[in-house]
């Protein structure tokens, strides 16, 4: 008779299952629903864009003559450290972050790139060091591919311009005056006498 009833228990604890209640948002955690990113941007057409100078002497302008850039460079300052900021005018999602690859001139280099709200638009900006090797991948006259995920593969076309620029703004590091420790000087010795 144990035999028989045995399994008949089993099945009868398979089947039992709480019933449906208000209290059960309580023991389960409901996450919110998490939001995909926008859909990926087609790379633009840069026939015929070029780099140009702006008012400001240490920040170029990527674009097609009389249209909205695609790309910007400009040497900046924090604390007394040259900087070189990007800009990819391109939508970004809100608070997102990504690598900005660039390949071109026999190097190929990973900058971090990350979207800022400017009024009320998001685009992707970022900043390294001047003297960041990485951006020896600016320094020739070869075509430059640069590339953010989502917004696109874009062509900078070649230009001497942009290694001026960060030559320029690593010079600026160089005229920084290197601040020395003073190290005091040394006591004479006492007299024993």
């Amino acid at each position: 008779m144990v035999r028989i009833l045995a399994p008949l228990f089993v099945l009868l604890l398979a089947a039992c299952k709480p019933p449906a209640s208000d209290e059960y948002t309580e023991r389960t955690r409901i996450a919110p629903r998490a939001e995909a990113p926008s859909e990926p941007i087609r790379s633009p057409d840069t026939e015929g864009a070029v780099w140009a100078a702006t008012d400001n002497a240490d920040r170029l302008l990527y674009g097609k003559p009389g249209e909205r850039p695609f790309f910007a460079l400009e040497c900046t300052d924090q604390g007394g450290l040259p900087l070189v900021a990007y800009t990819r005018f391109a939508k970004a999602d809100a608070h997102a972050k990504a690598i900005l690859a660039l390949i071109g001139n026999g190097h190929v280099s990973r900058l971090k790139i990350d979207a800022v709200e400017r009024g009320n638009v998001w685009r992707w900006e970022g900043a390294v060091e001047a003297e960041d090797p990485a951006l020896d991948v600016l320094t020739g006259t070869r075509q430059v591919e640069a590339t953010v995920p989502g917004a696109g593969s874009l062509i900078l076309n070649p230009s001497a311009l942009p290694g001026e620029l960060v030559e320029r703004c690593r010079l600026q590091d160089d005229a920084q005056p290197e601040e020395t420790s003073a190290e005091p000087e040394p006591s004479a010795p006492e007299d024993p006498a």
